[in-house]
């Protein structure tokens, strides 16, 4: 694992985020309350700064796991499978969770975005391996 295999596998968590989103668009829009545009798309989609700096932390996270897969010699795709996953579904999705809950946040947000951040550690995870 080298610091190329961190900026792939943020930047892979990140692509996935893309197809994500896609997936999950309008039902993410409405949970979200985000302001649209006459289109119904985010108002804010031709912005870079959330782009740049969803970037920036999928390759931090990735810069992360990297270090905790090193210290738990976690070098299969099975352990990193099952690693990216847990590292997902119960560290950073819980934290979405108790953030949304006590802002009001619909459920469906929660399941959306802690989907993402659950599934993209799982890429990450795997893509460290890999390469």
């Amino acid at each position: 694992m080298s610091v190329f295999s961190v900026m792939a596998a943020g930047i892979a968590a990140w692509i996935f985020g893309a197809v994500w989103y896609s997936v999950f668009a309008k039902q993410w829009v409405v949970a979200s309350g985000v302001a649209t545009d006459a289109d119904g798309k985010p108002a804010n989609q031709k912005n870079p700064v959330p782009y740049v700096l969803s970037v920036a932390a999928a390759i931090a996270v990735a810069g992360m796991m990297r270090h905790t897969f090193i210290l738990s010699d976690i070098t299969t795709i099975g352990k990193a499978l099952v690693s990216g996953f847990g590292i997902g579904a119960f560290l950073a999705s819980p934290w979405i969770v108790t953030c949304y809950a006590f802002a009001g946040r619909p459920a469906q947000l929660m399941l959306i975005d802690g989907g993402y951040t659950t599934f993209g550690c799982t890429v990450i995870g795997i893509v460290l391996v890999l390469i």
